[in-house]
């Protein structure tokens, strides 16, 4: 990892900066990809799965004996650790339920919002290195509980063809409707466009690489909306002269281990912490599985040195992680001051994966910076909000008149007509 000591803040953009990939190829090839999978539907999405997960299918959907095999062979005690995760992921995205409330604005005037579930939602779950089945419970719980009609899932299979069995597990346990053996940039085309198999959709949600990620950009260009803009995972932390050492590397090699462009930040005020930290990261990154990739994204990573309390907080709100982890004595009076960020992780307890499987939160953050305009998948991700409005006769009296003025000093004189003749037909 990169140290750097008090860094003035002219220079805070440059070393916040995230790694940069140059896309051309890749949105031609990803553009090429979809646009095979709009024209020739099953057949192109079963080629793609031949080329680029290795398996010939002979149908795409996930059959109920295949399902009845994934219960079977999942863990009697993961199993009980998936269902105590659904619950609490229940709970809190249901506290979230939308309660309207009627406005009179003027006399005669009342308007009101009514929340009304997204019909047809497609989730992607990537089941490559990492198969996320605690993804499948993020998003499939929130679309249950708004009353999505359709919940569709694809996720890639195995060269054998078969889908991880914890996924479809989790996919039982949180109510999705069908599943598909399919992944990657035909799996989003599937979703966006439809196919003979795989229902069209009106919301694509989910994390994935970076053909992913750029399948899910252009296809919201006019096909289909989606959850969020993302990129690689990330965490930074924000630890002081009490933090444990220990805890601090853990949380970054947690999030070093998604992938080789994953990055992680850390920002002190404690220079005895710098070395205690790297030593530890040192210790840890030895024993993973996940090493090589874990290495790779460390060397994108930093250690930033700060003079207090109110740069590291302010050097993070301009980073706007996409998780947020405060492990200081005082972590109550930086929540308080935390402006960007999608998941905030308060205490030396609150372990990032905590999140990530069963706290109750969501795990499905904006990344790259866009925390700055952006949520995490919640309960209104799946929902509109729609308003309605009644105007009696009262009402038109109330606001007719300025309605008329309006209309006619933006030179839209049907607009104007038409609250016109309402006001002549009650007399006014």
């Amino acid at each position: 990892m990169v140290i750097t000591k008090y860094p003035a803040r002219e220079e805070w953009a440059q070393i916040i900066e995230r790694p940069h990939l140059d896309t051309s190829e890749l949105n031609q090839t990803v553009a090429s990809v979809l646009a095979d999978v709009k024209t020739r539907g099953d057949e192109a999405v079963k080629g793609y799965e031949l080329k680029f997960d290795h398996v010939d299918l002979d149908t795409l959907a996930v059959s109920e004996a295949e399902m009845e095999e994934a219960r079977n062979s999942v863990s009697a005690d993961l199993q009980q650790a998936i269902e105590m995760a659904y619950s609490n992921i229940r709970k809190f995205h249901e506290s979230q339920r939308f309660r309207s409330k009627k406005v009179e604005t003027q006399p005669g005037v009342v308007c009101w919002q009514k929340s009304i579930a997204i019909e047809k939602v497609g989730l992607y779950i990537p089941g490559g290195t990492a198969p996320l089945f605690s993804t499948v419970l993020m998003l499939a719980t929130p679309a249950k509980i708004a009353g999505c009609k359709d919940i569709v899932l694809c996720t890639p299979p195995d060269r054998e063809g078969k889908v991880n069995p914890a996924i479809l597990m989790a996919a039982r346990v949180a109510g999705v409707s069908s599943i598909f053996k399919i992944g990657g940039v035909q799996a989003i085309g599937a979703m966006a466009y439809g196919t003979e198999t795989v229902p069209k959709v009106y919301k694509v949600f989910g994390p994935g690489n970076q053909y992913v990620m750029c399948a899910k950009q252009q296809v919201s260009l006019s096909d289909v909306a989606i959850d969020m803009p993302a990129g690689p995972s990330e965490v930074c932390v924000i630890a002081d002269e009490m933090a444990n050492p220990e805890f601090v590397a853990a949380d970054l090699l947690s999030q070093a281990e998604h992938g080789a462009d994953s990055q992680v930040i850390l920002i002190t005020t404690s220079y005895k912490l710098i070395d205690d930290v790297q030593q530890e990261v040192d210790r840890q990154l030895s024993s993973l599985p996940r090493k090589e990739i874990a290495q790779k994204a460390l060397e994108n990573s930093r250690i930033i040195l700060v003079r207090d309390r109110k740069e590291a907080i302010d050097l993070s709100n301009a980073y706007a992680p996409e998780h947020l982890v405060i492990q200081t004595e005082d972590w109550e009076l930086f929540a308080e001051h935390v402006v960007n960020a999608g998941s905030v992780f308060l205490g030396r307890y609150a372990c990032e994966s905590a999140g990530d499987y069963a706290s109750g939160t969501n795990h499905t953050l904006p990344t790259h910076g866009y925390a700055t305009a952006y949520n995490g998948v919640n309960l209104d991700s799946y929902c509109r909000k729609v308003t309605f409005q009644h105007l009696s006769e009262e009402g038109v009296r109330s606001i007719g008149h300025a309605v008329e003025l309006m209309a006619e000093a933006e030179q839209l004189d049907a607009h104007k007509n038409a609250m016109t003749v309402r006001l002549r037909a009650i007399g006014k």
